[in-house]
């Protein structure tokens, strides 16, 4: 264990059940912004004012704040090569205030994507501080990353507003600087947000809309509240909406939203785009249901669907895996670009070519809404700690919905193409320090498999349990690995390092071979050899001479404390052929798993 994380037991803000410990705090932020667009330049304009809340034991000296936007500033570092014309001078910045005083300008410092404020008075523990600051930025056209205008007058707004940076115990500020491929770490916030568009403009966001009432004509109104109460897929918005133009009230409408207890506030706008809406009762205690939605352009032939697809996944996560009840109000799919990216209730998703495609990206993307949103992970750090279990939780629930589906095999094929290769490290190594080949493999297969691996291991009773344990013990906090290690261990009731240590500490790779086949007073004896590091269980084909199959399986906890198991078989004098491993089992060698008989 690290000394830096050490630290924190030692502070006991953290402890080696995995529960938070008695000294555990967490600060967190409440935001007021309000924001309009410029179609015509594509210019965010806003203001916001953040209350800041020092939970922590400590005299704070400074804010950090997140300016995303400049990762399209002239000079600033990136992960990849952007278009020459995304390239611009940044987010332009006005006066910063402190509890209403103006900032003196040489007490800021901005540096890469973030700002930093020197405070003229320490903040103290448990009280707290206003910040207000003016910026505005031009939307990107050309290069988005994860936020950009895809149409003319649709953008997906997200990464926008000065954000401040999280204050944690292991830490203190975290001052990573946004490059493109890592992704994000937020504290639980609070927001209210007003977004003045043009008329026809549509606004969906983060969190719950309060005044329909004032934005949206009768026709449409009593539609979007027709959908908050059944199972059915209503179409707000058609082709035939946008064409008499009629939808909103006034020529510039305020839309107003809230939303508590978040991690972060994206939004999207358009005055073109199709809208349905739909709901799904998410705990049968309360009632509660989650408004679940697709806003997308009319020639996205997948998106039709989307609502739909968004309704049953949301009730499968409720109610399998996790298991716990959507945590959200809302949450609405966006039809934008890139490969799928995830922000509170509202996702950024491409169309796609297939069914199961959509139903995947769909899918994926609401897993991120418990794991990094509810749970609070640092992604930056420990990206596997969200999109392993984004991969893995979308097994099951991509098969139901789409029964074509085949992530599960999908993932074993990926991981195995790539486990032990030079690029190739393992999950403990932190997602900030990697760039390129080495990111994907430890972020989402590599994890993606040690998750289901666990399951087959735990069985499905324990492991959901253990899964829950650690979802309500950190939501709204901030879980490190050991935290996730210590309470699976403890809800296991064993000492699971003879799993984590190879699967995310080690370098290695899945490899299990048939070292050889004996025969001892008329039984067959089959030696299976561990010959990578990696543990993953075993299955042994037998293939006999009339055409018939025997399975045998062996737990991946034979591996404990041994690298060569024997197995075996009985009098088996009809047996062909022996083959080990299977589909659902990762092995990055398969020239050692057949044995032929000699008769």
């Amino acid at each position: 264990m690290p000394v830096d994380i050490q630290q924190a037991y030692l502070d006991g803000t953290r402890s080696y059940t995995g529960v938070p410990g008695e000294n555990y705090w967490v600060n967190k932020s409440k935001y007021k912004i309000t924001a309009t667009i410029d179609p015509a330049t594509k210019k965010l304009s806003g203001e916001e004012t953040i209350t800041y809340f020092n939970n922590s034991p400590d005299n704070i000296n400074k804010i950090v704040l997140r300016l995303y936007p400049d990762i399209y500033k002239k000079g600033n570092e990136r992960d990849f090569p952007i278009s020459p014309n995304a390239v611009n001078d940044g987010v332009d910045i006005g006066k910063i205030f402190i509890n209403g005083k103006e900032l003196n300008q040489l007490n800021i410092q901005r540096n890469g994507t973030n700002i930093t404020v020197f405070l003229e008075e320490k903040l103290l523990p448990e009280s707290k501080i206003d910040l207000t600051i003016n910026w505005s930025f031009i939307i990107p056209e050309v290069s988005p990353v994860r936020m950009g205008a895809y149409e003319p007058t649709s953008y997906f707004v997200a990464l926008w507003y000065p954000q401040i940076a999280v204050y944690d115990d292991i830490t203190g500020w975290n001052t990573f600087t946004y490059t493109g491929q890592q992704e994000f770490y937020n504290d639980a916030n609070d927001y209210e947000v007003e977004i003045t568009m043009p008329k026809e403009f549509i606004v969906w966001a983060t969190g719950v809309l309060t005044n329909a009432e004032e934005v949206l004509n009768e026709k449409y109104l009593e539609k979007y509240n027709d959908a908050q109460e059944t199972n059915e897929v209503i179409n707000i918005i058609n082709k035939a909406d946008r064409e008499e133009k009629e939808i909103t009230k006034n020529e510039n409408n305020t839309w107003k939203f809230k939303a508590r207890y978040v991690p972060d506030f994206a939004f999207a706008v358009s005055d073109t785009y199709l809208w349905d809406l739909t709901s799904i009762e998410v705990d049968e205690n309360t009632g509660r249901r989650v408004l679940t939605g697709a806003a997308y352009n009319k020639t996205a032939e997948d998106f039709y669907e989307v609502a739909a697809i968004t309704r049953d996944a949301v009730k499968y996560l409720s109610t399998d895996l996790p298991g716990i009840p959507y945590p959200y109000p809302t949450a609405t799919i966006f039809n934008g670009g890139g490969s799928g990216m995830e922000f509170p209730m509202l996702i950024n998703d491409p169309e796609k070519s297939t069914r199961s495609e959509t139903v995947g990206v769909t899918v994926h993307e609401l897993v991120h809404q418990y794991l990094p949103f509810y749970t609070g992970v640092n992604e930056t750090k420990y990206a596997w700690m969200d999109e392993g279990w984004a991969r893995m939780l979308q097994f099951d629930i991509q098969k139901k919905i789409e029964p074509s589906s085949n992530r599960r095999i999908e993932t074993v094929l990926d991981y195995s193409n790539t486990s032990g290769r030079e690029y190739e490290v393992p999950p403990m190594v932190l997602s900030s320090s990697l760039k390129g080949n080495s990111y994907r493999p430890m972020a989402y297969t590599r994890p993606a498999m040690a998750y289901q691996e666990l399951r087959n291991y735990l069985g499905d009773e324990k492991f959901k349990s253990a899964l829950q344990e650690y979802i309500n013990r950190w939501h709204g906090k901030h879980p490190i690995p050991y935290d996730f290690f210590f309470t699976f261990n403890e809800i296991a009731g064993e000492d699971l390092s003879w799993f984590w240590n190879p699967w995310f500490f080690e370098f290695g790779y899945p490899d299990l071979g048939i070292k050889e086949v004996n025969k001892e007073n008329d039984n067959i004896i089959v030696v299976v050899e561990k010959v990578g590091n990696i543990p993953v269980p075993v299955l042994i084909k037998l293939h006999y001479l009339n055409g018939e199959e025997k399975i045998i399986k062996e737990s991946i906890d034979v591996w404990k404390n041994s690298s060569e198991i024997k197995i075996n078989l009985g009098n088996e004098t009809q047996v062909e052929r022996i083959q080990l491993g299977g589909i659902e089992i990762p092995d990055v060698n398969s020239n050692n798993n057949y044995y032929v008989i000699q008769k």
